[in-house]
């Protein structure tokens, strides 16, 4: 949940920023303006935005899935590292929070890249699946309600083609997946969620310790 790389102390996160981030002007402002809105800490860091952008890049990326838009800054950074005629379907429940996102979108000038579905995230990517996207998307970002990791996880599996990412964000959770004596339903869930991957066949994955912890798993 934190905006800052997890455990990294705070002089050495400032010089990680110092030589790595190149943000835009509008990133900057949206940044400065989630942390006005409730549960401020739910936007990823912005050292993950920059890494979201490369492994866009790298990957070859044109179609694009979010899960979770929040006030849309790794909506921005993703769209941002898209060509011309890339496009990003985000999945979001809130309207308040994703008037927000729009309105940067568009001083972004990428709002055309971005389709928002306010919707139930697993409605949205079943009906995806059932009008034969299977193996359409390029890369898929996740970081919205941890109880349905494994189900956006399953769903996105299907939808990505073979050598495409999926990003999982929060799988390191503050820490509190480490911690014995947290019995909490979200930190359960990301421990199974965790469990899970980790010996999953069908991907090839690593946690990187960035923000809150962020699992990149490659569709085999």
């Amino acid at each position: 949940m934190s905006v800052k790389t997890l455990f990294l102390p705070e002089r050495l996160h400032d010089y990680l920023l110092e030589c790595t981030l190149r943000e835009t002007p509008v990133q900057r402002a949206l940044r400065a303006a989630t942390k006005k809105v409730p549960r401020s800490g739910m936007q990823i860091s912005p050292e993950q935005g920059s890494l979201l952008q490369l492994l866009v890049r790298l990957t070859g990326a044109r179609r694009c899935l979010e899960i979770g838009t929040y006030t849309g800054y790794s909506a921005l950074a993703i769209a941002l590292a898209l060509p011309a005629d890339g496009t990003l379907l985000c999945c979001d429940v809130s309207e308040e929070w994703t008037a927000i996102a729009r309105r940067y979108w568009k001083r972004a000038r990428i709002e055309r890249k971005i389709e928002l579905r306010l919707a139930p995230a697993l409605m949205t990517l079943d009906a995806l699946l059932a009008r034969g996207s299977t193996g359409r998307f390029d890369f898929a970002f996740v970081d919205a309600d941890k109880k349905n990791y494994r189900n956006y996880f399953e769903r996105c599996l299907k939808l990505v083609r073979r050598g495409g990412l999926i990003a999982v964000d929060n799988t390191l959770w503050g820490g509190r997946v480490a911690d014995r004596s947290a019995r909490d339903e979200d930190t359960r869930a990301i421990r199974a969620f965790n469990r899970r991957l980790a010996r999953d066949p069908r991907i090839a994955m690593a946690m990187v310790p960035i923000g809150d912890g962020l699992t990149l798993a490659m569709r085999l």
